[in-house]
């Protein structure tokens, strides 16, 4: 039984990566490169190559990737799995089926008429969702995570500045985009793509921070009930959350009973809620938001060193 839950839960996260990757991808396709704007990332770089070349995205972001992996190997391990090779997989596929499959009108009145302001922000967003449910999977699109983490093993500098930086030098090579196959920028389309870059990827950070927090969401559940070593038991091995058992005493009956302890992520509140109804729908129970749970299960504390 243990065996074919592992499974499910396995396909259940490839699934979602794929949902996610294919989210980001359709950002891309649709809102950022038919208005030539540049992100951050080897996407970016991609997108640079594309503009320049003509050679589709999908070919020099695998190309990238792979040799950023290669690398990683040789320099840090084992530190990426198979779900990251899998993930820039089936980005690279994305990016070169959806061009195919995605209608030109549909582009045209979506993205282009609405000008490069409103597809930065729509392009970003999607970007920034789409990485978002990749990495609430265990999944990454590799990238500039890759050549962030080799400089802090040798730099000590933190990762997040390095991607950063990274992404802030991409957008600004998008300056040397003088021409493109059949059309020419001036400088003030240029600066001006710039500018929408940096809003694409300050948009595309939030969103993937949004999404992240939000599902760190912690709720505490206080449940009274009867049968609460049959809820305990259940919430144990169905959810994998622990259970703190405490002594009551109802004041106006004297009655001694004991109360339900759970600690839960916000996405599995909904799973608590249906294994209490199914057991005792008569149960009570009060739900309040926790911020910050540190432990096995939820998050690392982390201390500055002084």
């Amino acid at each position: 039984m243990k065996g074919y839950s592992k499974v499910v839960t396995t396909i259940k996260d490839y699934l979602i990566i794929t949902i996610g990757l294919f989210i980001y991808t359709m950002g891309w396709t649709v809102f950022i490169t038919p208005n030539h704007l540049v992100g951050g990332g080897v996407s970016g770089i991609s997108a640079l190559i594309q503009y320049l070349t003509g050679i589709p995205m999908s070919y020099p972001y695998l190309l990238i990737n792979g040799l950023l992996l290669l690398a990683s190997l040789k320099i840090l391990g084992k530190s990426f799995g198979l779900k990251t090779i899998i993930a820039i997989f089936l980005a690279s596929f994305f990016l070169w089926v959806e061009p195919m499959f995605v209608p030109a009108d549909l582009i045209q009145y979506v993205a282009i008429e609405n000008g490069k302001l409103v597809c930065a922000l729509l392009g970003g967003s999607m970007a920034g969702l789409g990485v978002g449910i990749t990495f609430s999977r265990g999944g990454s699109t590799g990238g500039t995570d890759i050549i962030a983490l080799i400089v802090n093993k040798y730099r000590h500098i933190p990762p997040g500045k390095v991607i950063l930086f990274c992404d802030v030098f991409i957008v600004a090579l998008s300056l040397l985009i003088t021409e493109t196959p059949g059309e020419s920028f001036s400088l003030g389309h240029r600066i001006a793509n710039v500018v929408f870059g940096y809003i694409l990827i300050a948009c595309s950070s939030s969103c993937l921070d949004l999404y992240l927090n939000g599902l760190k969401q912690s709720q505490q559940f206080f449940i009274f009930s009867k049968h609460y070593d049959e809820i305990a038991k259940r919430i144990s091995e169905d959810i994998h959350r622990g259970v703190t058992l405490l002594d009551s005493q109802g004041w106006y009956s004297k009655q001694e009973g004991k109360i339900l302890l759970v600690i839960c992520r916000k996405n599995e509140m909904n799973q608590v809620f249906r294994l209490i109804r199914e057991i005792d729908s008569e149960a009570f129970v009060s739900v309040s938001n926790v911020s910050g749970v540190y432990g096995q299960g939820f998050d690392v504390i982390r201390v500055k060193k002084s």
